[in-house]
């Protein structure tokens, strides 16, 4: 059984309920789900793989700007955190028909964080079957992680979750 932590951020809205549907779909492992706000504490070394889950780019920073961002907190801390080794996966939210241009741009931009602090991305997905324009998040062919468009593809996110966590859970498996 595999122990996965999945840090997400903000609460409410799609991202969290993306979150519990990753989540929901691992049947055979033991998931902890984690508010970005706490993510500093948690200990990464207890787990098998790590799930980073985000809102499409700006979201957060639009709706809690007279707030603190838990994301710019959270990503200033990472270098800090005992990430070096861990097997990590990131899903994001994203509006392809709004942000063609940056769909899914904060998917790039942690795994480029994380890859900078030493962890080990699993979890692409092929960037065919999206339509967008640019993305901070495509390297070749592929996504960093996987990208969930709730606001003009909801129809597509259930099977897309079943299939990538289908994925992880054999690219969690290989790592062992």
């Amino acid at each position: 059984m595999n122990k996965i932590a999945i840090i997400y951020g903000p609460l409410g809205g799609n991202t969290e309920k993306v979150t519990k549907q990753v989540a929901d779909s691992f049947s055979d492992s033991n998931v902890t789900i984690v508010p970005v706000q706490d993510g500093a504490q948690v200990d990464f070394g207890a787990f098998d793989c790590i799930i980073f889950g985000g809102p499409t780019l700006g979201t957060h920073t639009w709706r809690d700007a007279p707030k603190e961002n838990h994301w710019d907190l959270f990503m200033a801390q990472l270098p800090q955190l005992q990430i070096k080794g861990a097997v990590c996966a990131i899903f994001g939210l994203g509006d392809h028909v709004s942000y063609a241009h940056h769909f899914v741009d904060d998917i790039g931009v942690l795994a480029e964080k994380l890859e900078a602090a030493g962890a080990k991305l699993i979890g692409f997905t092929p960037v065919d079957e999206y339509i967008f324009e640019h993305s901070k998040a495509q390297r070749g062919d592929y996504f960093l992680g996987l990208p969930i468009d709730e606001d003009f593809e909801a129809n597509k996110s259930s099977q897309r979750i079943t299939n990538w966590v289908s994925q992880l859970s054999k690219e969690f498996n290989a790592q062992s």
